[in-house]
């Protein structure tokens, strides 16, 4: 079946031109679609002969129906496994915070970045995520939920700029006055450093939120932690950011995850200090949530405190992330291709 979230709404204005409906129909159906109604049955302004015309062409409204709901008893946070048509599966988390409830998004099914604290890459990358799959997580999510959802995170399973076209087409689709409408400033898209692709971005979707995952102070440490360092160190990425900062006059967030005796010591604060000075960010810090598979151990708390007071400090602006979800294996780093096991 072909999805009908996957259109935007011109491409969806000349369906139904070609089907011989008048193209103000186009405009219905898209606000139905972002409403997050379960099927076409639901679209009572749409006429019957319409929706059985779409149906036999072979469209549908693309919903998802969650294959299994984790609830975290700490928090209420809610990670999805969703089951997808090709038989591949994803995973979403929905978190309440007080200024309203976000969702984390999956942008691939799978992952090929090879990051080697994160789960979503131990399976491989099995193929990228349409449009319409990156939006009905959201609008899954909401219906389960029962409460709407205003923010969004691009960091689940993948890496969102390497399914950059699919990506953009999403964010514009949600962005839609006649769908969604949601506020570019209230979505987040979060890369390992694809450095071309943050230019690129930087002049797409400069109301966008950017998260860059560093994760290292260096550029031992990160090569051994992530491979994307290999083909764009972190003097290069670096620069990248500080072009991005200057063209956009947005501020950069820097996710750093915590890993005992590998990149939490005051030496490395330093180090860090050095490698963003001069650059508009935020240092998100993120205390290590194990992953059985990479035999990393999570940063004592007395040591994440003191890293965290060493860059505030010398001026960069610096949180430790609280953890939502941890008991379900929905934090960062725990989502993965398929679920666990």
């Amino acid at each position: 079946m072909k999805n009908l979230k996957d259109l935007q709404l011109n491409e969806m204005e000349a369906l139904l031109v070609a089907l011989g409906e008048p193209k103000f129909r186009a405009k219905q159906i898209f606000a139905w679609l972002y409403k997050g109604v379960s099927g076409f049955d639901e679209m009572t302004n749409v006429p019957a002969a319409l929706k059985n015309k779409l149906e036999e062409a072979g469209w549908s409204t693309g919903v998802f129906v969650p294959a299994k709901v984790q609830i975290s008893k700490l928090d209420g946070t809610r990670k999805y496994l969703f089951e997808l048509s090709d038989g591949n599966a994803i995973e979403s988390v929905y978190m309440k915070y007080k200024y309203g409830n976000t969702i984390c998004i999956s942008s691939q099914a799978g992952c090929r970045m090879g990051c080697k604290f994160c789960a979503s890459t131990i399976g491989g990358l099995q193929r990228n995520l349409t449009p319409g799959e990156m939006a009905e997580q959201l609008l899954a999510a909401e219906r389960d939920a029962g409460e709407p959802i205003n923010h969004i995170v691009v960091m689940g399973t993948g890496e969102p700029f390497d399914n950059y076209e699919n990506l953009s087409k999403f964010i514009r689709i949600i962005n839609d006055k006649n769908g969604r409408n949601l506020g570019m400033r209230n979505i987040t898209v979060s890369t390992c450093g694809l450095v071309p692709m943050i230019e690129t971005f930087a002049k797409d979707f400069p109301q966008v939120n950017l998260a860059i995952s560093l994760h290292a102070p260096n550029n031992d440490i990160r090569n051994s932690m992530m491979p994307v360092n290999k083909k764009y160190p972190m003097e290069v990425l670096i620069e990248a950011c500080k072009k991005y900062t200057e063209e956009t006059s947005r501020r950069i967030t820097f996710e750093y995850t915590l890993v005992k005796d590998k990149n939490d010591s005051r030496e490395n604060a330093f180090e860090l200090i050095e490698k963003l000075r001069g650059v508009l960010c935020h240092v998100n810090l993120i205390p290590l949530n194990k992953v059985e598979e990479t035999g990393l151990d999570t940063s004592e708390r007395k040591a994440c405190e003191a890293f965290k007071k060493i860059l505030e400090d010398h001026g960069i602006p610096a949180t430790i992330r609280r953890e939502l979800g941890d008991d379900i294996d929905g934090a960062c780093g725990q989502l993965r291709l398929g679920g666990k096991k």
